[in-house]
């Protein structure tokens, strides 16, 4: 059955339509209330337009459908689909970043705690979305310095014949190794962290209240200190959070918009309490082109727009002040869906700074959905006006920033990058590691140092690869990695205590710079998986179990997060963020290869001399800092080598050269 067949047969009842292209691939989605007259109405319609704007419809060769109960359900249906096959002819989310969450591994014998942006269905905990980003990771450092609940990634199914770092610095209870703690007391433990990101702070501060008084009873004394400090925490904790437990009803998302030249910038503020706790930018780029494509498989009417004009004449003349005046609105219904429906977290009130077609069916479905009632307003003036005109400004300057190529400030970077990474602070220096090798010979490793928002070259260390024989960039990443971090541990631990900056300082005698005094905010290897795999396992072989670690893989320029592989970071090709992380990395392969190639060259100086009769180490030596250079000592006459070396030797050394010399 061919495409009108198909249409000719499809059904009056609410649904959601999928077009495909020849390789089976879904190209658009789309709702409608009436599937047969929705889809055939318009396909024929835009054929008549074919000639001006018929690019998706060439490609469009079947259809399938889909059948709801109501037009909520198509909705709803609609934008999972969407968000699952990523049509290329849908307007997109391009920015899919969620806010953090913070994960109890409650299936786990001994149960961790984690910062994640998924959630899954696997039986852990899920506290959040905390606003702004970083404040998740700050509950989850406050978990680690109470609670002492790790982590890490070591294996807890298991005991391992030592502890970690963290056990010895206080901040986990080391479950790792037998008898450090018990069942009991980690159950314990665990339970207070979930009365804490439940809330529950009167109930936490009754119990951690008598668990201290019985501690000091038995003259407990060290368990009875570390409740009282979990006690003040949690009071402390308590009279912060008063100021911020205004009713729900405060939270609102404002929407503002900037749109020039077909492309469009949009910024979201959260506002929770009165204040705005954070910002999100969206982009798109040529929205003309994907509308006037949509349009052709009936997407006005789904959006609210006026429909194409039968004349191809008029539609030439009115096509781009039809679009400019729809791409907002169109943006704003499909972004709004894409952002909340399936959301555990969506706020009472949402502005938008103009009105769509769907607007009061997604404002129903979100109530129906989240259980209490939420509006999608577009204010008209006063001071819900006023934040949407902010939200309007900002993404004017998002807009400029974006598609004018301002240079955005070092501090913004930093907060860029710590936030699509997910780090803890701001990230102040960066180690990056690179292998270079041809077909396994002279395997050698580099380290470049991005410091306060440049490279640092005085930082850079070079390494020849000395336990791995032939092709294992794995095993030596493992190794250098290692290397590298050993000696720094040796020099933070002879250092502890001492005064004076942590790094960038000379020693006076060797006017060398020092060794870093403390680890990196982020790690970085150049490659995919194995070597960010093998990287963890250096550093977890060194009791470094927490240190931000992460890789970027040469071809897809996908950042992988160690602990959340499964959450690769796929950053926009504009993003400052990856642009900086692209230059750590192609510095660091620059600076490896370069010593590779300096290894190789010596390396082929070296085995070329040896190999002639009578020249041994110190002969070779002695030509090469006489001559300067290899191809000076090919070049040299007999009587020049015997000012050097032995008569004998000097000719031996001119007539292997002469030998290899082509005939003329």
């Amino acid at each position: 059955m061919d495409l009108y067949e198909k249409i000719r047969t499809l059904p009056t009842q609410p649904g959601v339509y999928l077009y495909k292209n020849a390789e089976g691939e879904v190209i658009y989605v789309g709702k409608a209330k009436n599937l047969r007259a929705r889809v055939r109405s318009y396909l024929l319609e835009s054929s008549q337009a074919n000639a001006k704007t018929g690019s998706l419809m060439r490609e469009a060769v079947d259809l399938e459908y889909i059948l709801v109960g109501n037009e909520s359900e198509a909705l709803a249906l609609e934008t999972n689909l969407i968000k699952e096959r990523k049509p290329r002819f849908n307007i997109l989310l391009k920015d899919d970043k969620s806010y953090p969450y913070v994960k109890l591994t409650m299936r786990d014998r001994f149960p961790k705690v984690f910062v994640t942006r998924r959630l899954r269905k696997d039986g852990a905990a899920y506290y959040g979305p905390y606003f702004p980003g970083s404040l998740a990771w700050r509950v989850v450092e406050l978990i680690h310095r109470s609670f002492l609940l790790p982590s890490c990634k070591v294996d807890l199914s298991r005991y391992h014949p030592r502890a970690c770092l963290q056990y010895y610095i206080h901040r986990c209870l080391g479950p790792c190794v037998q008898e450090l703690t018990t069942p009991e007391i980690y159950k314990s433990a665990v339970h207070d962290a979930q009365m804490l990101l439940e809330g529950r702070h009167a109930e936490l501060e009754r119990t951690l209240t008598e668990r201290m008084m019985a501690a000091a009873e038995g003259e407990h004394f060290e368990a009875a200190a570390r409740l009282r400090d979990q006690l003040s925490t949690v009071q402390q904790l308590q009279e912060k959070q008063r100021a911020a437990t205004a009713e729900q009803d405060d939270d609102t998302d404002v929407f503002g918009y900037h749109f020039e030249d077909g492309s469009l910038a949009v910024n979201l503020f959260h506002v929770r309490a009165g204040k705005i706790v954070d910002r999100r930018e969206f982009f798109w780029e040529d929205l003309l082109e994907l509308l006037e494509a949509a349009d052709e498989l009936g997407a006005a009417e789904d959006l609210g727009a006026p429909s194409i004009p039968h004349s191809s004449a008029e539609w030439v003349g009115n096509h781009e002040i039809q679009f400019t005046h729809r791409a907002p609105h169109d943006v704003l219904s499909a972004l709004l869906k894409q952002l909340y429906i399936d959301q555990h977290y969506i706020p009472r009130s949402i502005f938008v700074p103009t009105d769509f077609d769907d607007r009061e069916a997604l404002a129903a479905l979100l109530t129906e959905r989240s259980g209490h009632h939420i509006e999608i307003l577009v204010p008209q003036r006063g001071e819900k006006r006023s934040l949407v005109d902010l939200a309007a400004q900002n993404a004017k300057q998002s807009y400029t920033q974006r598609f004018r190529v301002i240079e955005p400030s070092r501090k913004a970077i930093q907060e860029a990058l710590a936030e699509a990474l997910m780090l803890a602070e701001l990230p102040r220096r960066i180690e990056c590691f690179d292998i270079s090798h041809i077909q396994g010979a002279e395997t050698v490793a580099s380290l470049v140092v991005w410091e306060d928002g440049k490279m640092n070259k005085q930082l850079y260390r070079k390494f020849k690869i000395k336990t791995v024989a032939g092709v294992d960039d794995f095993a030596s990443m493992r190794e250098v990695v290692a290397r590298r971090y050993r000696r720094l541990l040796e020099g933070m631990n002879k250092t502890v205590g001492a005064p004076g900056p942590d790094f960038g300082t000379w020693e006076a005698e060797t006017g060398r710079p020092k060794e870093p005094k403390t680890l990196p905010s982020l790690i970085l290897v150049d490659g995919g998986l194995g070597q960010l795999h093998a990287a963890a396992e250096a550093l977890e072989s060194l009791g470094l179990t927490t240190q931000p670690l992460a890789s970027l893989a040469k071809r897809e320029e996908i950042i992988y997060l160690y602990g959340n592989e499964e959450e690769p970071v796929v950053l926009d090709r504009h993003s400052p963020v990856l642009h900086l992380v692209q230059l750590i990395r192609d510095e660091s392969h620059r600076f490896a290869v370069g010593y590779h190639r300096q290894r190789r060259a010596m390396r082929d100086r070296d085995s070329e001399l040896l190999n002639i009769p009578g020249v041994g180490p110190r002969t070779r030596q002695r030509l090469l800092t006489h001559f300067g250079s290899l191809r000076e000592v090919q070049q040299a006459a007999a009587e020049s080598l015997a000012a050097v070396v032995p008569r004998k030797t000097a000719e031996a050394i001119w007539r292997h050269f002469q030998a290899s010399q082509p005939a003329s």
